[in-house]
């Protein structure tokens, strides 16, 4: 456990390393293309800047772009005190607790570290767990927190916003300063490797993405199930999760690792680019261990 999450906070200085790496690739990109290297020192100083930012702020970011609400005690008792009793027996600091309105069960946790974490479920799963169902499933999300988890998935959660809105910016400006060239002073060879940059970057991007998360999906499940000494509320939160399942209202791709499960649409191809393993691996991975918790 310990081993995990030293590397989780390794992790996250690598990750914003290779933030800034990409974008300063980019940039030197569309800086070439341009001409004017003034746009690789803008573009650098813009990533910089905005990985100290999404560090402080990424997981106030999401809950807003997610439209979650933060409550009190008093708006709901049952998903408060199930957080509250899991952070007095796992000893951590009591996070923020939101809830987002949506008819689809899903559940995630946000933050730079267990002092400034938040967790959020949405009225869909509060409506169809019990008590033992619903602790389960925030205890999963305690386990984010505990394991650091959050910081990296926050991490890259704002680091897919980032290198898709760059992509997007930079390829507009390709398109508008084309218009207004003529033929012979445009490049098709670098046009070509600017749509290659804008086409590829977020893919990387969401690759990095994916290989931050599966591995932490199984984790939390097991650390869930030693917070609470109950396989079996795991397992069968996980099973409705899986009967249940159905795309998310408030849809954001970049945000796709934090939850539970997948909020997007089922894909194709086997779920090959899911962030999130399938749930049934999970469930068959609990079932052969349970015993042994």
């Amino acid at each position: 456990m310990y081993k995990n999450i030293a590397g989780n906070k390794r992790n996250t200085v690598f990750i914003m390393i290779g933030f800034v790496v990409l974008i300063s690739a980019i940039s030197a990109l569309f800086a070439w293309y341009f001409d004017n290297w003034y746009v690789l020192a803008w573009m650098l100083g813009f990533s910089i800047i905005y990985a100290i930012i999404q560090y402080f702020a990424a997981s106030k970011i999401a809950v807003s772009m997610l439209g979650a609400k933060k409550i009190e005690k008093k708006d709901n008792p049952r998903l408060y005190n199930a957080v509250e009793n899991l952070s007095i027996t796992s000893g951590l600091p009591m996070p923020d607790v939101y809830i987002m309105e949506d008819p689809a069960p899903n559940a995630f946790a946000s933050g730079r570290d267990p002092e400034h974490a938040l967790v959020c479920a949405t009225t869909g799963l509060i409506d169809i767990m019990d008590d033992k169902e619903l602790t389960a499933v925030m205890a999963h999300e305690m386990s984010h927190v505990k394991n650091y988890d959050i910081r990296v998935s926050t991490i890259v959660f704002g680091l897919v916003c980032v290198i898709g809105f760059i992509a997007d910016i930079g390829w507009r400006m390709v398109y508008y300063s084309g218009r207004r060239r003529n033929s012979e002073s445009s490049s098709p060879i670098g046009l070509l490797i600017i749509l290659a940059a804008s086409i590829l970057a977020p893919i990387i991007a969401s690759i990095a993405q994916m290989a931050v998360s599966r591995q932490r999906e199984y984790l939390a499940d097991s650390s869930a199930v030693m917070l609470t000494r109950y396989p079996e509320g795991m397992i069968s939160a996980l099973k409705k999760l899986e009967s249940h399942a159905q795309p998310m209202k408030h849809q954001n791709p970049a945000a796709e690792a934090m939850f539970i499960s997948s909020p997007l649409k089922k894909r194709s191809l086997n779920n090959l680019f899911s962030t999130h393993p399938p749930i049934e691996k999970r469930i068959e991975r609990l079932e052969n261990a349970k015993f042994k918790f």
